[in-house]
């Protein structure tokens, strides 16, 4: 069976053409600034299995030319892995929000569609570009099963207690203010990845209790209890919980009526501030990539130590309150962009934390490439690094849910 997995966003479309008989990525790529023209127009960077990467600029107006194209280029002779797009069974989409309308991933149909649309009020920047998405790829192979992927699904277990803000609660009754969690198919990946590798040491999978932490541009962390995450660090929207490239995450909520009160900021001033210029660059004024904040802080240019300092001292924080929330821990798992490649960052989220039974290996965290167990062999907590691969758990739930397969049975 064929899977193409696609995730839209504003000006962008990612895909991934994987032979679920083997999980073998057979073609992917990348259509970027959609919509856009000129010396920066869009641009389609694509590789197939045994081809020559391409790269071609195009002039792209909108979502549905991007799939055109992607579908055109999945084909072509010289770039293509498939003769024709009839050999594709189904077709996977990211959708980040769900809302509490769907706790599965599921069949898109009209009614779906709708639903998806009524929830851009929750996720203005993610949801329209999600659609546009679906919509293309729906208009271009209508008679295949398209099935959405909801990055809030697997948060769907969180008690009440753990998603209900204090606020006023008809605000939850009537407008769905509440954590919802972001990255679930990647902690949910990883989860179970953790979940196969402890239990091959013994362990049973219903008793285990593992923080997983999804480090990059975007950062979140779960708490995760055979299997089922019982709290996440990202709530009603992913500006919540960890310090992250350009997101502020915590802060103190009367900061924003303070700000709107003496500066004179409007709400979509503040809306940018938090989502665009906070986080690692706003501390450091110099990136938001962490590769720059290590480089400049080893080369001692203070805000980028300070902006380090920050950023695994909340992580540091999360632990800390994931271990009491859930009564214990077996394992952290480290994952996405920061946390498989920085060593450094590592290092200096598991230091003081012995008391945990985290002892970090130092040479094994040094060298680790893809998947790793970086503590020390009597180490009581195992820290592993484990690769996420969302697109390979997109294409594995459209099979699921097209198979009919249960949830247990993956």
């Amino acid at each position: 069976m064929l899977v193409l997995v696609v995730n839209a966003g504003s000006s962008s479309l990612k895909y991934q053409l994987i032979d679920m008989s083997n999980e073998k990525v057979m073609a992917k790529g990348i259509v970027e600034r959609i919509g856009e023209s000129g010396a920066n127009g869009a641009e389609l960077t694509h590789e197939a299995f045994g081809k020559k990467r391409l790269k071609v600029k195009a002039n792209i107006a909108d979502h549905m030319q991007a799939m055109r194209l992607v579908f055109d280029t999945l084909i072509n002779e010289e770039t293509g892995s498939i003769k024709d797009i009839s050999e594709i069974s189904a077709i996977g989409h990211r959708v980040v929000h769900g809302g509490e309308t769907f706790f599965d991933s599921v069949i898109i149909d009209d009614k779906v569609v709708d639903t998806i649309a009524r929830l851009t009020q929750l996720a203005p920047l993610h949801n329209p570009p999600n659609l546009m998405g679906i919509e293309a790829a729906m208009r271009i192979m209508p008679n295949v099963p398209h099935v959405a992927v909801f990055d809030t699904a697997f948060h769907h277990t969180l008690p009440r207690h753990a998603y209900i803000y204090a606020l006023p609660y008809e605000f939850y009754q009537k407008h769905g203010v509440r954590r919802y969690g972001f990255h679930g198919t990647s902690h949910k990946y990883v989860s179970s990845r953790a979940i196969k590798m402890l239990m091959a040491q013994g362990k049973d999978k219903e008793s285990l209790k593992i923080i997983t932490c999804h480090l990059g541009n975007g950062a979140s962390m779960a708490a995760v209890v055979g299997g089922k995450s019982i709290d996440t660090s990202m709530g009603l929207t992913p500006v919540e919980g960890l310090v992250m490239g350009t997101r502020c995450g915590d802060i103190d909520p009367a900061i924003i009526p303070f700000l709107q009160k003496e500066l004179g900021y409007s709400a979509d001033d503040i809306d940018n501030i938090i989502n665009k210029k906070s986080g690692l660059l706003g501390i450091s004024g110099i990136s938001n990539d962490m590769r720059d904040i290590v480089a400049e802080a080893e080369a001692g240019h203070k805000r980028s130590q300070l902006a380090l300092d920050i950023f695994c001292y909340r992580i540091r924080k999360y632990i800390g309150a994931y271990v009491a929330a859930m009564g214990g821990l077996d394992a952290i798992v480290f994952t996405a962009g920061i946390g498989e490649h920085s060593p450094t960052v590592r290092a200096r989220i598991c230091e003081g934390l012995e008391f945990f039974g985290i002892e970090l290996d130092a040479e094994k965290n040094a060298v680790c490439q893809g998947e790793c167990d970086i503590s020390k062999e009597t180490a009581r907590t195992r820290v592993l690094v484990i690769p996420t691969n969302e697109e390979i758990a997109i294409a594995r739930e459209t099979v699921r849910i097209i198979t009919g397969e249960s949830e247990n049975s993956t």
